[in-house]
């Protein structure tokens, strides 16, 4: 029964760790192992931290001590990254938008300079 119940707490701890490393690369923080670079997916990274969500609902109230402060703690940490992350992607799009509002700032004054000559 002991055996069993080791055998269930290492098997559980896993999973959790599958998803937070799951997470964890598809916020851009470490990279791929198969193809050796950093990847960002935020949607995907999402979706790993709503499943170990719904795990702890799930799980309420079934778990041991370990296993409970073990998914509180993870699920805290990549909200934390997760949100972080989000915040990073929007602020990029918005540098990139105004980039490019920039450089046709810069092409519509070239082409009125041109007109001019």
């Amino acid at each position: 029964m002991e055996e069993n119940l080791n055998k269930d707490q290492m098997l559980f701890t896993s999973l959790i760790m599958m998803f937070q490393t799951a997470a964890m690369q598809h916020m851009g923080k470490l990279k791929n192992p198969i193809t050796d670079t950093i990847e960002r997916d935020i949607e995907q990274a999402k979706i790993s931290i709503d499943i170990l969500d719904m795990i702890q609902k799930k799980t309420e109230g079934n778990l041991a001590e370990y296993e409970s402060k073990l998914l509180k703690s993870v699920l805290h940490e990549l909200r934390l990254n997760y949100v972080y992350e989000r915040d990073r992607k929007e602020e990029d799009a918005k540098k990139e938008e105004d980039v490019k509002k920039g450089e046709n700032a810069k092409e519509t004054s070239d082409n009125k300079k041109e007109k001019k000559e």
